[in-house]
């Protein structure tokens, strides 16, 4: 997945953790630090990464996607089922951590880019049904695995934009009731910063959060600059949070990144 971002929140995260639900401009900086783990199956724990206490932690589990389980995947048209490492980020883990940490949140991620390799399409077969089916199956995932709220990042379509929102607002809505990133490699500062600014102005009302990828796709990276257009963010009141791709590339290297990210919106950069 090329997944160096710059990620939009939109409806997302912000409007699903379930207990305060809803989107709203942020005016100042904040500690919100959230990771995707779990779609590379290479056994990484919660417990592996570190957890910086005066940040805002979400875990977001890659992936749950409407497709069926077989050798040959095809789409379900709503009906979800759970295609991370669920051997070590099991319901029980789930909980372990977010008793320990009171600062962590557990979300999951929605669509993504590949099921066994074969693109991940959103393709339902109508909006009513899709979204019926998808509320069944997600709220039995989410029941499960106690989980805080959703991600939504389908790339690959078989459906037109409109059908897309219909579908994504009526399952959030329903929900709440009871792509748009990626940049070339080779990113640099100041053309991130116009990424910002630009998609910030797109989505007026939102929250813009700033992100990158530890695996070997494209964005701006740590030793390019990253965390120098994050300070300049920061300086100017814009830091919303940050986002990367992945804990299960990260170990490897001692999850370096990862403790700098929180540290900077910890306030300690």
């Amino acid at each position: 997945m090329d997944l160096a971002k710059l990620f939009i929140t939109l409806l997302i995260i912000e409007a699903l953790f379930i207990s305060q639900i809803q989107v709203q401009a942020a005016p100042t900086n904040s500690n919100l630090f959230r990771e995707y783990i779990g779609a590379q199956f290479k056994n990484v724990k919660f417990t592996d990464v570190p957890i910086n206490p005066n940040v805002e932690f979400h875990f977001i589990l890659s992936f749950a996607i409407d497709y069926d389980t077989s050798g040959n995947p095809s789409p379900t048209n709503g009906k979800f089922n759970i295609f991370w490492d669920s051997d070590n980020l099991s319901p029980s883990q789930v909980s372990s951590i977010k008793n320990a940490h009171p600062n962590v949140k557990v979300a999951l991620s929605l669509g993504g880019d590949t099921v066994r390799d074969v693109p991940a399409s959103f393709s339902p077969s109508s909006v009513d049904s899709w979204v019926s089916n998808a509320v069944s199956s997600l709220t039995r995932i989410i029941k499960q695995y106690h989980l805080d709220g959703i991600d939504v990042d389908y790339e690959h379509f078989k459906a037109d934009p409109d059908t897309f929102a219909e579908c994504i607002g009526k399952l959030i809505t329903t929900l709440k009731r009871n792509k748009f990133y990626a940049y070339d490699k080779g990113t640099t500062v100041p053309q991130f910063l116009d990424y910002f600014k630009t998609q910030s102005s797109n989505y007026n009302g939102g929250k813009v959060l700033v992100s990158f990828g530890t695996d070997a796709s494209g964005g701006l990276k740590p030793d390019k600059g990253f965390f120098k257009a994050c300070e300049k963010l920061k300086s100017q009141q814009q830091l919303h949070g940050i986002f990367i791709w992945s804990a299960d590339d990260s170990k490897e290297n001692g999850f370096r990144y990862e403790k700098e990210a929180q540290g900077l919106l910890a306030g300690r950069h």
